[in-house]
């Protein structure tokens, strides 16, 4: 990537969550490390986007400094033998995904706002789609990264090579971090050759437990369906999205499993084919910014517990679970005071069940009076806070962005 200083400028930004601020775009790693370093010595705070499809994550405050990662985009090596590839942060998902189709092969991520989404915000936002359910999450397929500090220090961690020396796994603290320890510049993946068939199972039901159960049969069976979804819209309209990916018999076999389970369980069972048309939609929940999406991460055997408290509540619009590992979003509309009553009714509901949960998504008039964190203690609150006064003593990375404020 080219090195050129001083940094380009380009207009600055104005929506409903924060005040105008200067922007800047580095064209290299070494431009982001000092951008970085002398905003430190300044103690201006500083925002970092990529696409900006996450912006709805986290309490978002005005910022000195937003640090664009959108010229950071570049395929650094793609080696298809050792199944692994280096993408700088600003390389948009969509572009990766084509380059890897070229070679037969994919990286087994889904996650939500997939087509513009970056590589560097999927991995600070810990963006995980329904594909996790056979192939793991941002955790279990991101195996090197490159950062850059606040103090302007530019760090490595992992490798290019799926087998790395033991030590510290640094690469997992910055997932999920969202730019609060510092700004990813370039990640390492673990990729997979294509799969030689796809399809997937519609199955219906008329309450929430028979869908929960058949998704749980499928889900101990070693069928392995690359993503095992319940919805609804209604306390007596449920659904079981089931996809599966591989060779055709594994296919046939692991759809033959899921259609046996649904019909034991009283519902239907039909094929459909582009099982992914019906996916896309429930990954963004919803496309537009109406109301409040609250996202809980339970024990599988709590999901139907918590999801029969979520359809009970005002305003209560869509839930969709990924029912192989626990997620529950849960989305309610209505006026304020409703949504701010559900979303601790929802937060309450997840820790009795035995989880946690935070607001994943709010109106903008809501921000202010609705944390996205919740109010209660939050568990690991300690070493997060000690993490953060490592990687940023000043604190300028993302101001009350995390959990940490």
């Amino acid at each position: 990537l080219p090195h050129t200083w001083p940094l380009p400028r380009i207009p600055a930004a104005r929506d409903a969550m924060t005040a105008p601020t200067e922007q800047i775009e580095p064209q290299s790693y070494q431009e982001v490390a000092t951008a970085l370093a002398s905003a430190n010595a300044r103690k201006e705070s500083v925002r970092v986007r990529g696409a900006g499809t996450k912006e709805y994550l986290g309490d978002l405050v005005p910022t000195d400094v937003v640090l664009r990662t959108t010229a950071l985009r570049s395929i650094v090596a793609h080696v298809p033998a050792d199944l692994t590839v280096t993408v700088a942060a600003g390389t948009p998902l969509a572009e990766l995904r084509a380059t890897l189709a070229r070679a037969g092969q994919f990286l087994p991520l889904d996650p939500p706002h997939g087509e513009s989404a970056t590589i560097g915000g999927i991995v600070a936002a810990n963006s995980t789609g329904f594909w996790r359910a056979r192939h793991g999450g941002v955790r279990d397929l991101l195996i090197g990264t490159t950062t850059a500090l606040a103090d302007g220090t530019l760090t490595h961690a992992g490798g290019r090579v799926v087998k790395n020396v033991a030590g510290y796994d640094v690469n997992k603290l910055l997932i999920g971090s969202l730019g609060t320890l510092g700004v990813i510049v370039e990640c390492t993946f673990k990729i997979l050759p294509l799969p030689q068939t796809s399809s997937g199972l519609v199955a219906s039901f008329s309450r929430g437990s028979a869908a929960f159960a058949a998704a749980d049969t499928v889900a101990r069976t070693p069928a392995r369906p690359a993503a095992l979804v319940v919805e609804s819209t209604a306390r007596e309209s449920w659904r079981l999205l089931v996809l599966a990916q591989g060779d055709p018999d594994a296919v046939a076999r692991t759809l033959a499993i899921a259609g046996d389970a649904a019909r034991a369980q009283g519902g239907t069972a039909d094929p459909h084919d582009d099982i992914e048309l019906g996916l896309g939609p429930l990954r963004e929940l919803p496309a537009t910014a109406h109301g409040t999406i609250v996202r809980a991460s339970l024990p599988t055997a709590a999901q139907n517990a918590f999801a029969d408290v979520a359809t009970r509540l005002a305003g209560f619009r869509h839930l969709v679970a990924d029912a192989a590992s626990g997620i529950v979003r849960v989305h309610v509309q209505g006026d304020e005071s409703s949504e701010m009553v559900a979303a601790d009714a929802l937060l309450a509901a997840a820790r009795v069940c035995g989880g946690s949960a935070h607001v994943e998504r709010r109106p903008p008039a809501l921000r202010a009076r609705l944390a996205a964190w919740g109010e209660g203690d939050v568990p690991g609150l300690f070493l997060m806070k000690r993490l953060k006064e490592a990687f940023d003593p000043n604190g300028i990375l993302e101001p009350g962005r995390g959990v940490v404020r």
